[in-house]
């Protein structure tokens, strides 16, 4: 059973993830080529029960509290779960963060973009976000070139977790 459609451009359907997912969600929070610029510590993720509870406490608990979440990224040619991407309330700054993350095979292809204006868009108009940030490793040239692409600019560094990071934003009604 496929999660609920929440958006759908030229190339890709974003969509709740549910259960079914935990399987091809496990490379996305346990590959180290990309996890390596974030703070999860899903490194230690080595198994689909691990993969599955992440999904039920994070990107699953998140839609029914708040409304959106992480989504399912799945490639309409193929019909293959190739990351996700989403709206992400961040309790303890109380902010909202995009995030993604593709699968190495998809990267280079614009899909990170394509997604991210679906997802601010449905932001700033379905949800009625005036704000949505993202924070990024300042090494992390590719999603910082994405970010910019999607209009956002560069607002404040910041450290995390004894991690130097940026923080970017966007503000309603700046084009995407």
């Amino acid at each position: 059973m496929a999660g609920r459609l929440i958006l759908e451009t030229d190339r890709l359907l974003l969509r709740e993830f549910d259960e079914d997912d935990a399987e091809a969600f496990c490379p996305l929070i346990s590959n180290p080529e990309i996890i390596r610029f974030t703070l999860d510590p899903g490194g230690g993720v080595n198994s689909v029960e691990q993969a599955l509870e992440m999904l039920r406490s994070r990107s699953m608990a998140d839609y029914r509290k708040y409304g959106f979440g992480r989504l399912a990224v799945v490639e309409k040619a193929s019909s293959q779960l190739i990351g996700f991407a989403g709206l992400k309330h961040l309790e303890d700054r109380d902010e909202v963060d995009l995030g993604y993350r593709l699968l190495p095979t998809h990267w280079g292809r614009g899909f990170a973009t394509e997604s991210g204006r679906a997802i601010l868009h449905d932001g700033f108009t379905r949800l009625g976000l005036s704000r949505i940030i993202a924070t990024v490793f300042p090494e992390n040239v590719a999603s910082v070139r994405v970010l910019k692409k999607l209009g956002f600019v560069f607002e404040k560094p910041f450290e995390s977790m004894g991690q130097e990071l940026c923080q970017y934003v966007i503000n309603a009604g700046r084009s995407t």
